[in-house]
């Protein structure tokens, strides 16, 4: 006796196929498992709609880049070092007016330099070849001694505390000795 077969949907019920792989079927009853609408849920430490967000924003949207604190600041003066300078100019007058020179390659020609800064390496370089490097932001002398005045009285403090710590150590050894003497 040939039996007529039963839907799928109905077969099925309640087991694999009712919930079409959502698990049980009171989770998409309500809007408590939603998760948000559209893009919610979507910030950086998230692990919503990933592929969608990659698509559209690219990889670097998810996870950390870095951190600096509030008062650093990033040093944007343009460098250059002497081996550049070189490859460009063998010789005679050149101007590098906002460039700060670095030290690294040598110095074949007499070269005169104007620049905003330059490190002593490259200066004694320059200099050694019978050339010449003009600063054209001249270091203030007084803000120099003022950070030396200050470096000094960090390390006066220091001292004095290294000093007073010691102190206080020497008298608690001796009030230890005048203890167990008794």
């Amino acid at each position: 006796m040939k039996l007529k077969k039963r839907q799928k949907k109905s077969r099925m019920h309640g087991r694999k196929m009712g919930t079409h792989g959502g698990g049980a079927r009171k989770k998409r009853k309500g809007s408590g498992h939603r998760g948000g609408y559209g893009l919610a849920g979507t910030g950086k430490r998230s692990g919503q709609k990933i592929t969608l967000i990659t698509k559209l924003y690219g990889h670097d949207y998810f996870g950390k880049q870095g951190v600096t604190s509030r008062g650093t600041k990033r040093d944007k003066r343009q460098r250059i070092n002497l081996r550049q300078v070189q490859e460009k100019h063998k010789s005679g007058e050149v101007d590098l007016t906002g460039y700060k020179i670095l030290g690294e390659g040598y110095v074949s020609g007499k070269l005169i330099i104007k620049a905003d800064e330059a490190s002593k390496s490259a200066i004694e370089k320059v200099e050694a070849k019978g050339g010449k490097i003009i600063l054209l932001k001249q270091k203030n002398p007084e803000d120099e001694e003022k950070t030396e005045e200050k470096k000094g009285k960090k390390v006066a403090k220091k001292k004095e505390s290294k000093e007073e710590n010691s102190d206080e150590e020497s008298s608690d050894d001796e009030e230890e000795e005048e203890s167990e003497g008794e």
